[in-house]
C-alpha cells in the first residue's frame, strides 16, 4: 500500500533535495581543491566549478519564481548544468592520472542521480501543465 504524498511530505522532500545538492556541491568543491593544479586542470576546473555550482544556484533561484513555467525553466537550467558537470568530470577523470578514480566515480554517480531527479521533476511539472 502506497501512502499518498501530502503537502508536508512534498515540502520535506524539496528541502531534503536542496540540502543534498548543497552538500554535494560542498563535497565536490573540497575534492576539486585537492587535485593538482596544472595547465589542463585549470581550464577544466574553471568550467567544472561554474557548471557544478550552477546546479544548486538555479534550484534556489526557482523558488523565487512567479510562475510554474518560470520555475520549470530554472530546473531545466539546473539539469543542463548537471549534464555539463558530468562531461567535465569525465574529462578530468580521463586526463589526470593522479586523480582519485574512486572519488571521481562517486561524484559522477551523485551528479547522475541529481540529474535524474531534476529530469523526473521536469517531466512531472510539464505533465501537470498540459
Amino acid at each position: 500500500m502506497q501512502i499518498p504524498k501530502t503537502k508536508n511530505t512534498n515540502q520535506k522532500l524539496k528541502i531534503e533535495f536542496k540540502i543534498r545538492v548543497y552538500s554535494y556541491t560542498v563535497e565536490s568543491l573540497k575534492f576539486l581543491n585537492n587535485i593538482p593544479d596544472n595547465k589542463i586542470n585549470k581550464i577544466i576546473f574553471n568550467q567544472l566549478i561554474r557548471s557544478l555550482t550552477s546546479i544548486g544556484a538555479n534550484i534556489i533561484e526557482a523558488k523565487a519564481c512567479n510562475s510554474k513555467k518560470d520555475f520549470a525553466r530554472y530546473f531545466d537550467i539546473s539539469l543542463k548544468s548537471a549534464n555539463e558537470t558530468k562531461y567535465w568530470l569525465c574529462l578530468l577523470r580521463d586526463t589526470d592520472n593522479s586523480i582519485n578514480k574512486v572519488k571521481i566515480e562517486e561524484t559522477l554517480k551523485e551528479t547522475t542521480e541529481i540529474s535524474n531527479i531534476l529530469a523526473a521533476s521536469l517531466l512531472t511539472m510539464r505533465n501537470k501543465q498540459i
